[in-house]
């Protein structure tokens, strides 16, 4: 796996830092870096069996489902989407500025992608809220308020279901990545990061983006497929 010649792994004026467990910073590259893929390809896996899931019981329960996900507010999730996608841009211009060297601005882009993701994370507990007042939380012990034929109540009740499990994961994630990235302004601002010391942010960089990615999968998923039927 080629690297490119200025991203070690450890902060230093003076050149890449490798760990006594590593040959040289190739290699301890190389193996940052795997290991991160390593990690999203398990998360992709995890993921891919709720897509399955809420996919199979869609196609087992097409009407009730369309008529739930109608429920949902799509300019909320249009505008969430928007933020989440300029998360990624300040991210990565985060990133590329700690290639550059510009650790403070690195820093000033970390929490640019904090906020937006703070945004996200604000209007999403905004939609759980109403869906709370409305009653369609489908928590035992709550009341469920259903209209329509009682074949669907169930059914209804298990779209509800997977949209809170699937967001709420998705959302947990966010709330990780978020504090990890909170940890990285401190050192931002100390001029930590350089063309020789970015790793860190790059890898920081991957699982936002990963982050991103899943609820590009998740809002059409949700939001929009059921509309067209």
């Amino acid at each position: 796996m080629s690297t490119p010649a200025a991203i070690p792994t450890k902060f230093s004026s003076s050149g890449p830092v490798v760990a006594h467990h590593f040959e040289d910073w190739e290699q301890q590259y190389d193996s940052c870096v795997l290991g991160m893929w390593t990690f999203l390809v398990s998360e992709v896996m995890f993921f891919g069996g709720a897509f399955t899931t809420y996919m199979v019981y869609r196609w087992s329960y097409p009407e009730a489902f369309a008529h739930a996900s109608q429920h949902l507010d799509i300019y909320w999730g249009t505008f969430n989407t928007f933020v989440l996608l300029t998360s990624s841009l300040t991210m990565a211009l985060a990133v590329r500025a700690a290639h550059l060297s510009q650790s403070r601005t690195a820093g000033l882009f970390i929490i640019a992608t904090i906020l937006l993701g703070a945004a996200f994370l604000g209007i999403k507990f905004y939609e759980y809220y109403h869906k709370y007042e409305e009653g369609l939380m489908p928590v035992f012990g709550m009341p469920f308020n259903f209209e329509g034929p009682s074949e669907q109540r169930g059914p209804t009740q298990l779209f509800y279901g997977l949209y809170f499990a699937m967001t709420g994961i998705h959302a947990v994630h966010m709330i990780i990545g978020i504090v990890i990235m909170l940890l990285f302004i401190p050192p931002a601002f100390r001029g930590a990061y350089s063309s020789g010391n970015s790793l860190r942010v790059e890898i920081m960089g991957l699982y936002w983006h990963f982050v991103d990615l899943v609820w590009i999968f998740l809002f059409p998923l949700l939001y929009l497929i059921d509309r067209a039927t």
